[in-house]
Protein backbone atom coordinates (compact mmCIF):
# COMPACT_ATOMS: atom_id res chain seq x y z
CA UNK A 1 0.00 0.00 0.00
CA UNK A 2 1.24 3.44 -0.80
CA UNK A 3 1.56 6.03 1.37
CA UNK A 4 0.10 9.33 0.83
CA UNK A 5 2.29 12.24 0.08
CA UNK A 6 2.78 14.80 3.02
CA UNK A 7 1.44 18.12 2.99
CA UNK A 8 5.39 19.20 2.66
CA UNK A 9 5.53 17.17 -0.47
CA UNK A 10 2.25 18.08 -2.36
CA UNK A 11 2.08 20.11 -5.50
CA UNK A 12 1.09 22.85 -4.61
CA UNK A 13 3.63 23.62 -1.75
CA UNK A 14 5.86 22.68 -4.14
CA UNK A 15 4.93 25.45 -6.55
CA UNK A 16 4.73 28.12 -4.03
CA UNK A 17 7.97 27.25 -3.11
CA UNK A 18 9.12 27.76 -6.20
CA UNK A 19 6.77 30.93 -6.54
CA UNK A 20 9.19 32.14 -3.26
CA UNK A 21 12.37 30.96 -4.95
CA UNK A 22 11.84 32.65 -8.59
CA UNK A 23 10.58 35.74 -6.16
CA UNK A 24 13.73 36.19 -3.77
CA UNK A 25 15.85 35.60 -7.75
CA UNK A 26 13.78 38.72 -9.22
CA UNK A 27 14.32 40.55 -6.05
CA UNK A 28 18.18 40.17 -6.43
CA UNK A 29 18.45 40.35 -9.78
CA UNK A 30 17.08 43.84 -9.39
CA UNK A 31 19.11 44.57 -6.65
CA UNK A 32 22.26 44.01 -8.07
CA UNK A 33 21.00 45.83 -11.57
CA UNK A 34 20.94 48.59 -9.10
CA UNK A 35 24.26 48.34 -8.01
CA UNK A 36 25.55 47.85 -11.43
CA UNK A 37 24.32 51.60 -11.93
CA UNK A 38 25.61 52.70 -8.83
CA UNK A 39 29.23 52.04 -9.46
CA UNK A 40 29.23 52.66 -13.30
CA UNK A 41 27.26 56.33 -12.61
CA UNK A 42 31.00 57.99 -11.34
CA UNK A 43 32.92 56.02 -13.85
CA UNK A 44 31.27 57.17 -16.88
CA UNK A 45 30.49 60.80 -15.26
CA UNK A 46 34.61 60.59 -14.72
CA UNK A 47 34.65 59.68 -18.06
CA UNK A 48 32.61 62.17 -19.57
CA UNK A 49 33.74 64.99 -17.30
CA UNK A 50 37.48 64.81 -18.16
CA UNK A 51 37.11 64.12 -21.69
CA UNK A 52 39.20 61.36 -21.57
CA UNK A 53 40.30 59.51 -25.23
CA UNK A 54 41.85 56.55 -23.43
CA UNK A 55 39.88 54.16 -24.80
CA UNK A 56 40.26 51.49 -22.03
CA UNK A 57 38.45 52.89 -19.39
CA UNK A 58 35.59 53.62 -21.87
CA UNK A 59 35.67 49.98 -23.37
CA UNK A 60 36.26 48.19 -20.20
CA UNK A 61 33.00 50.64 -18.77
CA UNK A 62 30.56 49.79 -22.00
CA UNK A 63 31.41 45.66 -21.21
CA UNK A 64 30.62 45.91 -17.83
CA UNK A 65 27.07 47.90 -18.53
CA UNK A 66 26.31 45.26 -21.57
CA UNK A 67 25.53 42.73 -18.91
CA UNK A 68 22.77 45.18 -16.86
CA UNK A 69 21.16 46.42 -20.12
CA UNK A 70 17.82 45.34 -19.54
CA UNK A 71 17.68 47.82 -16.44
CA UNK A 72 16.54 50.91 -17.88
CA UNK A 73 18.92 53.52 -15.95
CA UNK A 74 22.09 51.45 -17.32
CA UNK A 75 20.86 51.43 -20.79
CA UNK A 76 20.93 54.88 -20.40
CA UNK A 77 24.64 55.11 -19.32
CA UNK A 78 25.55 52.38 -21.92
CA UNK A 79 23.79 55.26 -24.14
CA UNK A 80 25.84 58.12 -23.03
CA UNK A 81 29.12 56.52 -23.32
CA UNK A 82 28.67 55.25 -26.85
CA UNK A 83 27.66 58.89 -27.74
CA UNK A 84 30.68 60.15 -26.42
CA UNK A 85 32.94 57.05 -28.04
CA UNK A 86 31.63 57.55 -31.10
CA UNK A 87 33.88 60.41 -31.57
CA UNK A 88 37.17 58.49 -30.55
CA UNK A 89 36.21 55.59 -32.09
CA UNK A 90 33.13 54.99 -34.26
CA UNK A 91 33.95 51.70 -35.46
CA UNK A 92 34.63 50.22 -31.92
CA UNK A 93 31.13 52.11 -31.39
CA UNK A 94 29.03 50.30 -33.28
CA UNK A 95 30.45 46.76 -32.39
CA UNK A 96 29.03 47.97 -28.86
CA UNK A 97 25.82 49.00 -30.50
CA UNK A 98 25.43 45.73 -32.42
CA UNK A 99 26.33 43.71 -28.73
CA UNK A 100 23.58 45.58 -27.36
CA UNK A 101 21.13 44.72 -29.82
CA UNK A 102 22.90 40.84 -30.03
CA UNK A 103 22.06 40.69 -26.29
CA UNK A 104 19.33 42.96 -25.86
CA UNK A 105 17.37 43.93 -28.99
CA UNK A 106 15.99 40.17 -30.00
CA UNK A 107 12.34 40.87 -29.64
CA UNK A 108 12.21 43.39 -31.78
CA UNK A 109 13.71 41.34 -34.49
CA UNK A 110 10.75 38.96 -34.28
CA UNK A 111 8.39 41.49 -35.54
CA UNK A 112 7.45 41.82 -38.81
Amino acid sequence: MMAEPSQAESPVNDYAALLGSLQQLAEFILELQALAVRQYTPVVESILRSGSRDVRPIEQALSGLLDFCSYEPALLLYKRLCRYYFDIDPIATVDYVYAYRDLWDSATEAQP
